[in-house]
C-alpha cells in the first residue's frame, strides 16, 4: 500500500506540473488579455475609483467592500507570496520580477469580471450575501450541475487541500525552535489551530469576516515595514537592481535557450497563481458585500490583486534582491532564503519575525479559505446537519494538515483546483458581456454625476435575485 501511495503521489506531481504549465498557464493568459481588451482595460482606469469605493459602508450587519477585500486577500495572501517569490528568482533569475508584475495587471481584468458576475448574481443569506462562480453559472448558464460540480471542486482544493497545507506551513514555521520536540510542537500547533478554527468556523461568515479585517492589514503591514526597512537601508542599491530586473527580463537569447525554465514562466505563474485572478475562488467573497452597484466589487477586487502581487510580492522581491543573499540555482530557496536575507541585517529576531509573518499569512489564508467552502456547501445543500457535519471534518482537517506532510492531498488539491479554474474560465468567456453590460451601467451613472446604483432591468436582465 506504502508503495502504491508513493507511486501515485509521483504521477500526481507529474501530472500536476503538465496541467498548469501545459493548460492553465496558457488559458489564464489568454482570459486576462481578453477581459483586458473587451472591458478596455478597466483594472488599469477604474483603479482610483475602486480605491474611493473602499471608504463606503455597508448597510446595518452587512460585509463592507473593504471587509470582503480583507477576506479576499487573506486567501490571496499566503506562503506563496514569501516562499513562491524566492523560488522564483532562484529559478527563473530576478527578470522573473518583472513578469510576475505583468500578470498581475493583466489577470486583474479576470479577477474584475468574475467578482462582477459574483455580485450581480449573489442572493440573500440572512444578514448577508452568499455567491461567486456556481451560482453565477447556475443561474446565468442555466446548467446547475456545472455549478454543482465546480462547487465540489473548490470545497476538497480550499476546505480539505489547501487548509491543511496552511495548517502545515504554521507547525513547520516552529521548526526552527522546536528542534527535536518538533513533533510535540505541531501536535500542540494542531489542537490549538483546530480550536480556534472551529470558533471561526462555526462562528459564520460575519466573525470570520470581522477576525479578516483586522488580521490582514497587521499580518500585511508587519511584513511591508520589514521590507520598507531593508530596502530604504540600500537605497543606493536600487538603480543597479531594477536594471538587473529589466536585463533580465528581456535577455531573449537565455529565454529562448531554455523557456519552460525561463523568468518569463517563472514570473508568469507566480503572478497568476499567487493572485488567483481567474481561478474562481475570490468571487466567493466578493459576493459577500453590502454595495449599490457589482462594479464596485469588481474594481476593489482588482487592488485585491494589487495588494497581492504588487505590494506583498515585491516586498519579498526587494528582502531578497537588497541583501544579496540569493544565488541564481542555488539550493538556498523558498523560506529558508528570505529568513536569511532578513537575518542579515536584523540577526536572529529576523528569523523570528518570518516565522511569525508566515505563520499570520497562513492562518489568514485559512479562514479565507473555509470562507470560500462554505458558501460552496450551503450552493449544494443548505440542511444544517449536512454544514455542521462539513465544519466538523474542516476543522479535524486542520489539525492533520498540521501533523502530516501530506504531499498526495496537496497534489490533488492543486489538480483540482486546475479543474475548478478551468471551469469558472469558461463561464466568464460565456458570461464576460454581463460584466461589460455593468461596466456601461456604472460609467453612464458616474458621468450624471450620481453614485451608481444596479437595476438589473436597466441592462436587460431578469434573471437576478437581488437587483430587481
Amino acid at each position: 500500500m506504502k508503495q502504491f501511495i508513493a507511486e501515485f503521489t509521483s504521477v500526481s506531481g507529474v501530472f500536476n506540473d503538465w496541467i498548469y504549465s501545459n493548460v492553465l498557464f496558457w488559458v489564464l493568459i489568454a482570459a486576462g488579455v481578453f477581459f483586458s481588451v473587451r472591458t478596455g482595460f478597466a483594472q488599469i482606469r477604474m483603479f482610483p475609483e475602486g480605491i474611493r469605493v473602499l471608504t463606503e459602508k455597508s448597510h446595518k450587519g452587512g460585509i463592507s467592500s473593504f471587509q470582503a477585500l480583507m477576506i479576499a486577500t487573506a486567501s490571496r495572501v499566503g506562503t506563496g507570496n514569501i516562499a513562491g517569490v524566492a523560488t522564483a528568482i532562484v529559478s527563473g533569475g530576478p527578470g522573473a520580477v518583472f513578469w510576475m508584475w505583468i500578470m498581475a495587471v493583466i489577470g486583474a481584468a479576470s479577477a474584475f469580471v468574475e467578482s462582477t458576475l459574483a455580485q450581480i448574481y449573489k442572493q440573500r443569506d440572512g444578514d448577508i450575501y452568499k455567491g461567486g462562480p456556481a451560482y453565477y453559472i447556475e443561474r446565468a448558464m442555466k446548467a446547475r450541475w456545472l455549478g454543482v460540480v465546480f462547487a465540489v471542486l473548490l470545497i476538497l482544493t480550499f476546505a480539505f487541500g489547501f487548509n491543511g497545507l496552511q495548517a502545515y506551513n504554521i507547525a513547520s514555521a516552529l521548526e526552527h525552535y522546536a528542534g527535536d520536540n518538533y513533533q510535540t510542537a505541531a501536535l500542540i500547533t494542531g489542537v490549538v489551530l483546530a480550536v480556534i478554527s472551529a470558533a471561526l468556523f462555526f462562528g459564520g461568515a460575519q466573525k470570520i469576516s470581522l477576525v479578516s479585517s483586522i488580521l490582514v492589514p497587521i499580518m500585511a503591514g508587519i511584513y511591508i515595514l520589514i521590507g520598507l526597512i531593508i530596502t530604504f537601508a540600500h537605497i543606493g542599491n536600487l538603480p543597479e537592481i531594477f536594471a538587473e530586473i529589466f536585463r533580465d527580463a528581456f535577455d531573449f537569447q537565455a529565454i529562448s535557450g531554455g523557456f519552460a525554465g525561463s523568468c518569463v514562466v517563472w514570473g508568469i505563474k507566480r503572478g497568476l497563481f499567487s493572485n488567483e485572478a481567474g481561478m474562481g475562488s475570490a468571487p466567493n467573497a466578493a459576493a459577500a458585500a453590502d454595495v449599490s452597484h457589482p462594479v464596485k466589487q469588481g474594481m476593489v477586487q482588482v487592488i485585491s490583486v494589487f495588494i497581492d502581487t504588487i505590494i506583498i510580492c515585491s516586498t519579498t522581491v526587494f528582502i531578497i534582491l537588497c541583501t544579496d543573499q540569493f544565488t541564481y540555482g542555488g539550493d538556498l530557496n523558498g523560506i529558508p532564503l528570505v529568513q536569511k536575507s532578513v537575518q542579515s541585517m536584523f540577526g536572529e529576531i529576523g528569523v523570528g519575525i518570518i516565522t511569525v509573518s508566515v505563520a499570520l499569512f497562513a492562518f489568514t489564508s485559512l479562514i479565507g479559505n473555509y470562507f470560500y467552502a462554505e458558501f460552496n456547501v450551503k450552493f449544494i445543500s443548505g440542511n444544517k446537519i449536512f454544514m455542521t457535519v462539513f465544519r466538523i471534518l474542516a476543522v479535524i482537517m486542520v489539525f492533520i494538515g498540521a501533523n502530516s506532510n501530506l504531499q498526495l492531498a496537496w497534489n490533488m488539491a492543486d489538480i483540482l483546483m486546475a479543474g475548478m479554474a478551468l471551469v469558472n474560465i469558461i463561464s466568464l468567456f460565456c458570461l464576460s458581456g454581463i460584466a461589460v453590460r455593468a461596466l456601461d451601467d456604472y460609467v453612464r451613472q458616474k458621468k450624471q454625476g450620481k453614485n451608481p446604483v444596479f437595476r438589473a432591468a436597466d441592462i436587460g436582465l431578469d434573471n437576478t435575485d437581488v437587483w430587481k
